[in-house]
């Protein structure tokens, strides 16, 4: 054993089941300052008076990556790993030393986080350049019209069609058009986003179709791509397609049929291969009707037509959609919040969510900031959403008074139900004495029953 670990540089040492050192190599007795004939033989605790070695035998756990400060004062990283037999009784303890120096450690660990972080930042400029952020995994849905949709956006993305996304604002549209990106043969091409709602209609055409010097006062010297240009050979996706003014859907129309741009002030036409990703809020059949909305132009982009419904309308989905966006936003707001209560999950899931998914994010991430352990209660919710819906339908006769009452037992139950009837808490949030939630208590006949 000692031809076969001595030359090992790294330190090695070898106990039995009733702790005495049985192996050391020579680089492991150097570090500890001993000669090796006076360690051998003699139990670990009397070399090192610090050992962990007879717990870990005693409690047949390995000990990986530990921190050990040994009895000559210097500081190292080490394995301490127990040796069970066919009886799963301890045979021998075997422990090295991983790193001789903590600072070689910690010199290795921030290497280690400079490489990381320039992987990182190249990963990051790979998806500032190409734009597509989100995949199929990154959406999430197991009612009914959720899976239809998303099939629909997995077959679409296998296709060269352009893809007309319709739904609420808040219900993802953009996450489907970078899916539809993600997974499509031009995945590793550019994914330019153009939001038609947020340019003025004047700038719109320099924007997408760019522009040649001189077109206009303060045109850049040389002129300018614009985003059809730079989309070419990938996609490009027209957020608010319903907003885009009449004139410009004559000229977007061009591009789809022709498949080639012209900059403003310019003459050369220009090939463009784009696949187009257009969403809208609105109803578009209706403006084609209205004369708001080119009909060519709808039937152009409405080739592979995806609905994505509003959450109100995705069955089960609320729950497993708030967990998802609790853990994303806890990772992102430095904050541990792992759980919903039950309560409140219940107003979560009898809530109509008009802002959809975008709503219930808001809502998440307000709570997380109010709550100061890892739960979200009902009373870090909004009032919107927890309000006593009994209002709403008062019963003929109610006075004020008896209204007022109804609501105020309401609140002080809630709670209490939430607060395992802490009462020092529900005083402390509702703002009012301890007497005062007694009395309320007692009035309203709140009190637990006894068990």
């Amino acid at each position: 054993m000692e031809k076969l670990f001595d030359p090992i540089s790294v330190p090695i040492i070898l106990v039995d089941k009733d702790t005495k050192i049985r192996m050391i190599n020579q680089i492991f007795a150097d570090y500890l300052g001993f000669p090796k004939e006076e360690i051998l033989g003699k139990p670990v605790l009397e070399v090192d008076e610090f050992s962990r070695f007879p717990y870990v035998l005693s409690s047949k756990k390995p000990e990986i990556a530990w921190k050990h400060k040994f009895k000559n004062g210097k500081t190292a990283i080490v394995h301490r790993i127990p040796v069970l037999d066919i009886n799963q009784e301890v045979a021998y303890g075997f422990g090295l030393l991983l790193f001789q120096d903590v600072k070689e450690f910690k010199d290795i660990i921030e290497k280690n986080k400079l490489l990381e972080t320039a992987l990182n930042y190249a990963e990051e400029q790979l998806k500032h350049l190409h734009g597509a952020k989100y995949s199929w995994e990154n959406i999430l849905g197991t009612s009914e019209k959720m899976v239809l949709a998303i099939y629909m956006g997995r077959r679409a993305s296998q296709t060269k069609s352009n893809v007309l996304l319709l739904g609420e604002s808040g219900t993802g549209k953009e996450l489907f058009a970078h899916a539809i990106h993600h997974s499509s043969n031009r995945q590793h091409e550019r994914f330019i986003k153009v939001n038609c709602a947020a340019i003025p209609a004047e700038l719109l055409e320099s924007e997408l179709f760019g522009y040649v010097e001189g077109a206009f006062t303060g045109a850049k010297k040389g002129g300018n791509p614009g985003k059809f240009e730079l989309a070419s050979g990938g996609s490009i996706f027209l957020d608010e397609i319903g907003d885009m003014p009449l004139s410009m859907q004559a000229k977007l129309l061009r591009v789809l049929q022709e498949k080639e741009i012209e900059r403003v002030g310019g003459t050369r036409t220009i090939p463009v291969d784009v696949r187009v990703i257009a969403a809208t809020n609105k109803n578009l059949e209706k403006m084609v009707e209205e004369g708001s909305f080119r009909e060519d132009l709808f039937y152009r982009l409405n080739v592979m037509s995806i609905e994505i419904p509003p959450l109100r309308e995705r069955e089960n989905d609320t729950a497993d959609m708030a967990m998802k966006l609790l853990e994303k936003l806890s990772s992102q707001l430095g904050v541990y919040v792992s759980t919903i209560s039950k309560n409140a999950m219940e107003h979560l899931l009898n809530y109509h969510w008009p802002g959809n998914v975008r709503e219930l994010e808001n809502v998440l991430e307000r709570a997380i900031n109010l709550t100061d352990t890892d739960t979200i209660h009902s009373i870090h919710l909004p009032f919107r959403i927890t309000g006593n819906k009994k209002l709403h339908k008062l019963s003929k006769g109610q006075t004020l008074k008896s209204i007022l009452e109804e609501t105020e037992k309401e609140i002080i139950k809630n709670y209490l139900d939430e607060l395992n009837h802490n009462k020092v808490k529900v005083a402390d949030i509702l703002n009012i004495s301890r007497s005062s939630l007694y009395d309320k208590i007692e009035k309203y006949q709140l009190n637990p029953p006894l068990s």
